[in-house]
């Protein structure tokens, strides 16, 4: 049962090289946390399309309209290949697993989430301003058929200063409590390494992002030019949402894509 993988971590080396295909999905995704996928990115015959809504809804409407759409479209709902969710307030460590469990309890009903393995991408993180009431749904991605031979669309999961597949968060934070210019230096540097590793395991590299988004409360201005721009992250510019990663005492995140196209619902 779902509950007996909450604690299912990774190991760093894991994460960077255990890449699956998701056949009944079209997608291969980089294996990662119980939770989500490091990364996913369509197999040939398939392209990932993405939806949003124009205000984030709760979580459970978006997963009901998520399912509605695919099923509208003829997709499968294992077609079902990354989200974007949105929370009141970052999370504890207990918290977030708990939520964990829940969010993934769906993926499992539709037989995508399976024997602890979830190939499902995801960013969850918290607006500064106007959060919404309950967590809730920003996106979501999946796979359509296509005509090209070689797809180049992929969705990168959001990660914040602080590797993934520890037993917990905050003893792993790049500068803890560090805000500093060059606390947030450092962090930066850290999630931009992270993004590339996600982006060389699935067979693509900075140069291949349509779309590059960045998520904190604190001030990227100084390191836009000679941190993300040097480092090839914003040759389409970036997207600074004013918002918090999800769990607390994490201070910057990052997620990168190249959907096909992208609805509105």
């Amino acid at each position: 049962m779902l509950a007996a993988h909450a604690h299912a971590f990774e190991s760093s080396e894991d994460i960077i090289s255990n890449v699956r295909v998701f056949q009944d999905g079209g997608y291969r995704f980089l294996k990662a946390v119980f939770q989500y996928s490091g990364a996913v990115a369509a197999e040939p015959g398939f392209e990932i399309e993405r939806a949003r809504f124009a205000r984030p809804v709760t979580l459970a409407d978006g997963f009901a309209r998520a399912q509605a759409h695919l099923e509208a479209i003829g997709r499968p709902l294992t077609a079902f290949c990354a989200c974007e969710l949105r929370s009141p307030a970052p999370f504890s460590e207990a918290g977030f697993v708990d939520f964990n469990r829940a969010y993934a309890g769906t993926l499992e009903r539709w037989n995508i989430y399976r024997d602890g393995i979830n190939p499902v991408a995801r960013t969850n993180v918290c607006p500064a301003l106007e959060p919404p009431d309950a967590p809730s749904m920003y996106a979501f991605s999946y796979t359509v058929a296509s005509t090209a031979q070689a797809s180049r669309t992929f969705i990168v999961a959001g990660s914040g200063e602080a590797p993934e597949g520890k037993a917990n968060y905050r003893d792993h934070i790049v500068r803890l409590g560090d805000v500093s210019k060059d606390g947030m230096r450092e962090k930066v540097r850290f999630v931009l390494a992270e993004m590339e590793r996600r982006l060389a395991s699935i067979g693509f590299s900075w140069r291949d992002a349509l779309e590059t988004q960045a998520y904190s409360v604190h001030d990227l201005g100084s390191f836009f030019s000679d941190e993300i721009a040097q480092a090839g992250a914003a040759a389409h510019g970036l997207t600074w949402h004013f918002s918090r990663p999800p769990v607390r005492d994490l201070e910057f995140e990052m997620d990168v894509r190249a959907a096909a196209r992208t609805l509105m619902l």
